[in-house]
């Protein structure tokens, strides 16, 4: 046998490191208030650590941890623990720590090594232990970790550690890969790995050792004893030491003896070629281990020896942690599916809803699921009792006693969804053309125009989902003065439309015809298809006429579109100016008009009649009776007048825009048509 003097280093084997998820908080807290309350019993947990070369010996707790069952995960490995938690700070910094780490020790040693049952269940060598305090009125935790282990023998290394590679070739390591994931989880701590005639073989520790007597006909010299090696550096982790103190307590053969050891460790690409193998020298003299005392308490960041704290003041608060849930499938799809997703626009962007009935709730609810917090309302109606089945922000209690105004039954609805959203709104009537405003309602008109127009100036963009074609020319022409992001949607029977509205610019970025898009900002509005004023579309209507009577289906649907529409607009490069492809289909989309979600259309067009969808595209058109040039100058010039005479007149806007004209000459044309025709006839 070699003697120290042949030794090259006393081992220095790595500690872990505890890593405390918040997760683990809450679902402590948890339980803590609803089922142990003043009990200090302790708790079986679990906790895990990574094998993989590029994590190092970091050990995790987290929300699972109380769960019966461990939760299995990729190169990781769980450990069976204990938590004792204290009522008081008094309690929690007066118990002895040695003597609480020694009657732990003590247990581990009769329960696991004594009766040998490690050699059938290696997982019992490995166990944590955690110590805390909870001052749950300030979210205030201390804790102590601490990893069990007997402080005696001390082991020696003859040589330095070496790479996996310098004793085996790549075909034997994918080997004992393999063979390593095919064991059970409780034997993948310590096992034992035999290389014969250029055979590789991974076997357990129940196939090599007795467990009845401490015989052993092992010719130790043949075979490699391993374990999953948390470490990453040239020494051994923390797992090592109580496994080399089974085999010395279990048979005299390992009394100076010198074994080769493999500590486990993989990466994703390429197996465990990162493992390394120590040639471990163990002491000849051994003496009853178990009664020189147990270590393992973790050192603190200041490297002393004491507890840790975790301050969870600022995300334990049930609004805090309701506002990181969910915001979590946003994280993950930007984590796995889109990482150039910016999720920090849509939780900035300020959107007003200009209707809060069947198409408001859908919109306002698909805009929460896509991480907006800022949301408001413009509406005067009061929640009916015939409203909760389709407007799925309102329910009957908020039909009773006259009903509520859906503003403030909305608001408070997603604050009960998501208690941090900014949600709120005004309560007004929007004036509309061809709806004649008496000396009566005169000033009450004007200062809901004032109202609504501060409301569309504090937001970025504005969503039109109103029940009329008049209503929406208000709000339309105001956004396009202001330059604000329009998204229109409308409802038909078995039909929707959704849309966005072009940025009104007095030098628009191009002018240029093209054959395959429209630049963003000269995309249509909802009017520029219109050749005619809106009239009062309300007037000596029936029931079924007065209400917005569609399949159920059609709401729901297109309030998800035109949450999708704002979200790839804000997701592309070029933003509102994204432009509008004429055809949208895969294979004729240029890559400049890709945005992080894909092409951003100009409007949709659905019907379920037929279940058909198309994307229809068309530019500004400047004699439009709401975002034409000569609209929003006389707007700019002559202000609350101006409004004034569009809702007077159901033909003053025709005359500003010159479609009256526009109508006489068509008239005339088709007049001479005509006649060019009789004509012709005669002859």
């Amino acid at each position: 046998m070699a003697t120290p003097e042949n030794v090259k280093d006393i081992i220095q084997y790595v500690p872990f490191t505890s890593f405390v998820n918040p997760s683990f908080w809450h679902s402590f807290t948890d339980i803590k208030f609803n089922v142990d309350k003043l009990s200090e019993n302790t708790k079986q947990i679990y906790g895990r650590f990574s094998y993989a070369n590029d994590i190092g010996p970091v050990f995790e707790v987290d929300g699972t941890a109380f769960n019966k069952q461990p939760e299995a995960e990729l190169m990781y490995l769980s450990i069976r623990g204990t938590l004792m938690n204290k009522n008081t700070i008094d309690d929690f910094k007066s118990i002895d720590k040695a003597s609480l780490l020694n009657s732990i020790g003590e247990i581990i040693w009769h329960n696991s090594i004594i009766t040998r049952l490690w050699m059938c269940n290696p997982s019992c060598l490995l166990n944590f232990f955690i110590l805390s305090f909870a001052d749950l009125k300030k979210y205030h935790y201390y804790y102590w970790f601490a990893f069990p282990t007997p402080s005696q023998p001390t082991v020696f290394l003859k040589e330095k550690s070496k790479s996996i590679l310098t004793e085996f070739n790549e075909s034997e390591i994918r080997t004992i890969s393999q063979n390593y994931q095919l064991l059970h989880h409780s034997q993948r701590c310590f096992f034992v790995i035999r290389k014969e005639n250029e055979t590789v073989k991974v076997e357990t520790l129940s196939n090599i050792f007795n467990r009845t007597d401490n015989t052993c006909n092992l010719d130790i010299s043949s075979v490699y004893f391993a374990f999953t090696d948390p470490s990453n550096n040239g020494n051994p982790g923390w797992p090592l030491r109580i496994f080399l103190a089974a085999l010395l307590e279990y048979s005299a053969i390992f009394h100076g003896s010198v074994i080769k050891v493999i500590g486990i460790r993989s990466s994703k690409e390429v197996g465990c070629q990162s493992s390394q193998i120590f040639n471990v020298m163990l002491p000849e003299n051994v003496q009853c281990l178990q009664k020189l005392g147990w270590v393992g308490w973790e050192r603190n960041d200041r490297g002393n020896f004491g507890p840790k704290l975790s301050d969870m003041s600022a995300s334990m608060s049930p609004k805090k942690l309701a506002a990181e849930s969910a915001d979590l499938n946003i994280k993950l799809m930007q984590w796995r599916l889109v990482p150039d997703l910016n999720i920090e626009i849509m939780k900035n962007t300020k959107c007003l809803l200009i209707g809060a009935g069947t198409l408001g709730c859908q919109v306002a609810r698909n805009l929460l699921a896509w991480g907006f917090r800022h949301i408001h309302f413009v509406d005067k109606g009061k929640v009916s009792y015939s409203n909760p089945t389709r407007q799925v922000l309102y329910t009957y209690h908020d039909c009773r006693d006259g009903g509520k105004n859906k503003v403030d039954a909305a608001a408070e609805s997603l604050l009960s969804i998501h208690p941090d959203v900014n949600t709120g709104g005004l309560i007004a009537h929007i004036p509309m053309p061809g709806h004649p405003v008496g000396e009566s309602l005169k000033a009450e008109t004007i200062l809901n125009i004032e109202r609504l127009t501060e409301e569309i100036r504090a937001h970025d963009v504005i969503f039109l989902l109103l029940d009329t074609r008049e209503a929406r020319w208000l709000p339309t022409l105001i956004a396009a003065d202001l330059g604000k992001i329009v998204i229109n949607s409308a409802l038909g029977f078995d039909s929707y439309l959704v849309m966005r509205h072009g940025i009104w610019s007095p030098n628009p970025e191009s002018t240029t015809i093209h054959s395959t898009y429209v630049p963003g900002d000269q995309v249509g509005c909802y009017f520029c298809n219109d050749v005619t004023a809106p009239g009062n579309s309300q007037k000596d209507r029936t029931l079924d006429q007065q209400c917005t009577v569609t399949r159920p289906g059609v709401a729901a649907i297109a309030g998800a579109l035109a949450v999708e529409l704002l979200a790839s607009l804000l997701q592309h490069k070029l933003g509102v100016r994204a432009p509008a492809p004429y055809n949208i289909s895969d294979e004729m989309i240029d890559p400049e008009f890709e945005g992080v979600l894909g092409p951003v259309p100009h409007s949709i067009r659905g019907f379920l009649h037929s279940y058909q969808t198309v994307v229809p595209t068309y530019r500004k058109f400047k004699q439009c009776i709401a975002c034409s040039e000569v609209v929003i100058d006389n707007y700019r010039k002559e202000g609350i007048n101006f409004l004034l005479n569009v809702f007077n007149s159901g033909t003053y806007l025709e005359e500003v825009t010159g479609l009256t004209e526009l109508q006489l000459t068509a008239e005339m044309s088709e007049v001479l048509t005509f006649s060019d025709e009789d004509q012709d006839t005669d002859e």
